[in-house]
């Protein structure tokens, strides 16, 4: 889905600050929020790239004006009400109503720092021989979808290079809706003149892009 998340080769929002100081929160209410979702405990549906399509689909004003953490609390609100969990009225007053039957309690402490050490994988064995090689010139396809989709804008029917073959991957467009399912991975360099045409610009983009994204050149 097109909306304001996908920034990439936009014009009118300024320089990254690439020298911005490394800091995990602001202040302590970014780390109450984050220690707050890392201890909810999750529907079943609920997936990394549902989170993402939920957060893609915030009104533009809201997405560029609200903290990132803030984001955070209010898409988890959304699906908690997308699923069942809780209901709006639940979520004003800050106190649960009914509650899930078969959801189990939120986690302490010491669960939420297990957790955080390690990260979910998303590789999954390989079935077939992938479409593309290193070194296959490929086109990024040049349409989207409604849904959610990993395949940013400025790419799109534009050609690049395959540099690595990476494996099989869940694809986040399915997993979005639910659908587990895996595809190969590339890693595809693209000229940045061919992205941003410019005069005497050498710089390379790096992107990871799954097989569907992709046709032959």
């Amino acid at each position: 889905m097109d909306s304001i998340h996908d920034l990439g080769g936009r014009q009118g929002f300024g320089p990254v600050d690439a020298k911005e100081p490394e800091e995990p929160f602001h202040s302590d209410w970014e780390a109450r929020a984050f220690a707050i979702v890392r201890a909810m405990s999750r529907a079943p549906d609920w997936t990394l790239d549902k989170f993402r399509f939920t957060r893609e689909q915030m009104d533009p004003v809201d997405y560029l004006t609200r903290p990132y953490y803030d984001q955070w609390i209010q898409c988890y609100a959304a699906l908690m009400v997308g699923s069942d969990l809780a209901s709006v009225e639940e979520l004003s007053s800050g106190h649960s109503a009914t509650g899930p039957a078969d959801l189990a309690p939120p986690r302490g402490p010491d669960s939420v720092t297990a957790e955080k050490k390690k990260a979910s994988p998303f590789d999954r064995p390989e079935e077939g021989t992938p479409k593309f090689v290193s070194g296959d010139r490929v086109s990024a396809k040049s349409h989207g979808h409604g849904g959610h989709t990993r395949l940013p804008g400025y790419v799109r029917g534009h050609k690049g290079e395959v540099s690595h073959v990476r494996g099989t991957f869940v694809f986040p467009d399915d997993s979005a809706r639910g659908i587990e399912h895996a595809e190969p991975l590339y890693t595809i360099v693209f000229k940045a003149a061919e992205l941003w045409p410019g005069e005497g610009c050498t710089h390379l983009v790096h992107l990871d892009l799954w097989e569907s994204y992709l046709d032959p050149a």
